[in-house]
């Protein structure tokens, strides 16, 4: 390998396959050889409390699979630890780069890092071509007529299928271009233990969704049912395209699957143009609420020890599987800001340490949204009752029996840690005096 040769390199990020690929496509049908890199960021390694975390285990696992693929194409990837900055100085160091190609990341802390890198770059003259990659419609390419962004969803999804064509779900052709990989030895991929993880020994789903998307509509809200794809995992870290699934969608006409797509592109756009969001309520007044903030009332919550056999079995899934239910999630959530009146924020952090498929922009939008804090033109005072969930959801309580067993057992089975009908007016009186100052 003559690391005297100008190479382009691509740098994986949240978008981990080499097929349908737009900044690899790019980068492939550029002057130079493409050299791909992955980092593992010790600034986001070093904020994970779970040295088992099994969002680590996909990613090293990914890597590997990606890196087999590439010595196929007689190239290999160069994996680094270390921060993006100190990586960066590193392979201009060993390298002579002439372009870097990546795509688009929205999160606050990925924009800021991609400043620093571009401006390190800049000082040496190599250009930074970053593109659009996570989502079909980014930033302002669906927004009001007088520009501005949209901050209801509704509307949001209305001119996103206005703006639709068949030209924006194309994939890209990256495989006619794989001659293009820089031509190197296997290159070395450091352990799991020495980026300071252990393997994780949960189970990644599958990547299967079209058997599911005809009865989306009518299982996707029964927890019990296997009814929905888990793709959440694999568009969280870039292992399947977004133009593959909402094509196929969009030729299965089936609307009610493609607009959960649309809902996570909402929350990308709302995160882009409102970074506050990602900690602070996107209605300010919210930020004025007395929470009560009990902290063995979160306890209970944490451990699915509540006395409400729908919460319970949904963080128990969430704590055993690293996933939980969508109808579940909005229960919880709601359970948790409304009836134990314990800040949004607490539980947004829970589940980015626990979920599999955890995203910053939908979990913090989820969680705003179950609050009444964020884009959702609901009033607040939307608060949902967990046994009338239950007997709407999990009728014969199938999903109960999986993740609470002792529930048949009233003498094992908690009491309530809180009266639902107390909890809720509490929380209207609560939200009110806020609100009305």
């Amino acid at each position: 390998m003559d690391k005297k040769i100008p190479v382009s390199i691509f740098w994986f990020r949240r978008d981990l396959r080499l097929d349908d690929n737009a900044g690899l496509y790019h980068a492939l049908k550029g002057p130079n050889k493409v050299l791909p890199v992955f980092i593992f960021d010790k600034e986001i390694l070093d904020q994970l409390e779970d040295k088992d975390d099994a969002r680590v285990t996909f990613i090293y696992e990914t890597i590997t699979a990606l890196d087999k693929q590439l010595q196929e194409n007689g190239s290999s990837l160069l994996v680094l630890y270390d921060t993006a900055e100190n990586a960066w100085a590193q392979l201009l160091r060993e390298y002579q780069i002439a372009n870097v190609y990546t795509n688009h990341d929205y999160e606050p802390y990925a924009k800021k890092r991609d400043d620093t890198i571009q401006a390190l770059l800049k000082k040496q003259e190599i250009l930074f071509h970053t593109f659009k990659d996570q989502v079909i419609f980014e930033k302002d390419e669906v927004v009001k007529d007088d520009g501005k962004p949209y901050t209801v969803y509704t509307p949001y999804n209305r001119k996103w299928y206005q703006k639709l064509t068949p030209f924006y779900l194309k994939a890209y052709p990256n495989s006619k271009y794989f001659d293009n990989f820089f031509k190197t030895e296997l290159l070395q991929i450091p352990a799991l233990k020495d980026l300071g993880f252990e393997k994780s020994t949960l189970n990644f789903p599958a990547i299967h969704y079209k058997e599911l998307i005809a009865t989306y509509p009518e299982k996707r809200d029964f927890p019990a049912v296997e009814g929905t794809s888990h793709i959440g995992l694999h568009l969280r870290f870039g292992t399947v395209s977004i133009r593959e699934l909402a094509r196929t969608a969009y030729e299965f006409k089936e609307k009610t699957w493609l607009n959960e797509l649309i809902w996570r592109e909402f929350y990308m756009m709302i995160l882009y143009h409102f970074p506050h969001t990602a900690t602070k309520s996107f209605k300010p007044a919210f930020d004025r609420i007395n929470w009560v903030n009990d902290e063995k009332h979160f306890e209970a919550w944490c451990k699915g020890e509540t006395g409400y056999p729908l919460v319970d079995a949904g963080m128990r899934e969430l704590n055993s599987t690293g996933y939980m239910h969508n109808r579940v999630r909005m229960v919880v959530a709601s359970f948790l800001s409304k009836d134990l009146l314990i800040d949004w924020r607490w539980g947004e952090r829970y589940f980015a340490r626990k979920l599999l498929d955890y995203e910053l922009a939908s979990n913090a939008g989820g969680w705003q949204w179950s609050a009444g804090s964020g884009t959702d033109a609901a009033p607040y005072f939307r608060i949902f009752s967990p046994d009338s969930q239950l007997k709407k959801f999990d009728p014969q309580l199938k999903y109960i029996k999986k993740w609470v067993p002792e529930y048949a057992d009233f003498s094992r089975y908690p009491k309530p840690i809180v009266d639902h009908a107390f909890a809720r007016e509490r929380c209207l009186k609560v939200f009110k005096e806020a609100l009305s100052v």
